[in-house]
């Protein structure tokens, strides 16, 4: 069987024939693969035209990300410097000249480094589902509809850290992901978020160790604890990279890491 390829000018297009069954292809870092291995369910693609898809825009509070906008575009805009460091590590020039953001919220693990961090971030996602939560999204990809873009709240300096942990630099498939936003009041972390890619089926919030931080100082004891809790409820993927056993065996020693660099 072949596999058209419908080009739509609009964004509301492109959402009518999605519902109809077709399946977006945008940077085609995941379509793509599916398609050279055959995959007989994908005999209608689309690909979207409309600038607003791939469009950067906002400032200040909350910037709007196209979801088709790539990860070199990412890297390279002012107004997204705290999200430069993770499109950075994914995959080579070429890969990031090609993989979207919308893209990487359903990329399966251990991919999805970027959907890690939108999902410690809080950001919202608008598309034919209406506006609502990344992780509502990440918890029923199956179901998402068309993304339109994400939404991101800008952290301020300090109250966000990534990191990649890989046993093959510098662009390997990820042992771990974790990103944390951190915020803090009068001294006090206040709205923690923790989030972990390898570490289930997909992006994970990590609540053991936000209850841990939630209301404390970020000192050595308050991450010790966090650190303790990293795992906990967690069910790690079992893979190619590595086993389950061992993504929960260090999950609590990389999140350290990360919370040491923030104190």
């Amino acid at each position: 069987m072949g596999v058209t390829v419908e080009t739509h000018a609009s964004l509301a297009e492109a959402a009518r024939a999605v519902e109809a069954g077709a399946t977006l292809i945008a940077g085609g870092t995941i379509v793509m693969r599916r398609v050279n291995a055959g995959d007989q369910r994908l005999s209608r693609t689309v690909r979207v035209a409309d600038p607003a898809f791939a469009r950067i825009s906002g400032g200040g509070g909350t910037i709007s990300i196209g979801a088709g906008a790539t990860m070199a575009a990412i890297a390279a805009h002012r107004d997204l410097d705290f999200l430069a460091p993770v499109a950075r590590q994914l995959g080579g020039p070429a890969l990031r000249n090609m993989a979207t953001i919308g893209g990487n919220l359903f990329a399966r693990a251990p991919y999805g480094d970027m959907a890690v961090a939108l999902l410690a971030l809080g950001a919202r996602v608008t598309g034919t589902s209406g506006a609502r939560p990344v992780e509502d999204l990440l918890r029923a990809r199956d179901r998402a509809g068309l993304v339109f873009a994400i939404e991101v709240p800008r952290p301020r300096p300090g109250e966000f850290a990534w990191a990649k942990i890989t046993r093959v630099h510098p662009y390997g498939s990820p042992v771990l992901t974790i990103a944390v936003h951190a915020p803090r009041e009068g001294g006090r972390l206040r709205g923690v978020r923790v989030a972990f890619g390898g570490m289930g089926p997909g992006p994970v919030r990590a609540t053991g160790a936000e209850r841990a931080l939630e209301g404390q100082p970020l000192d050595a004891a308050t991450i010790a604890r966090a650190a303790q809790a990293a795992a906990e409820g967690l069910e790690p993927v079992d893979d190619a990279v590595a086993s389950a056993w061992y993504r929960r065996e260090v999950a609590g020693v990389h999140l350290r890491r990360v919370l040491e660099g923030m104190s």
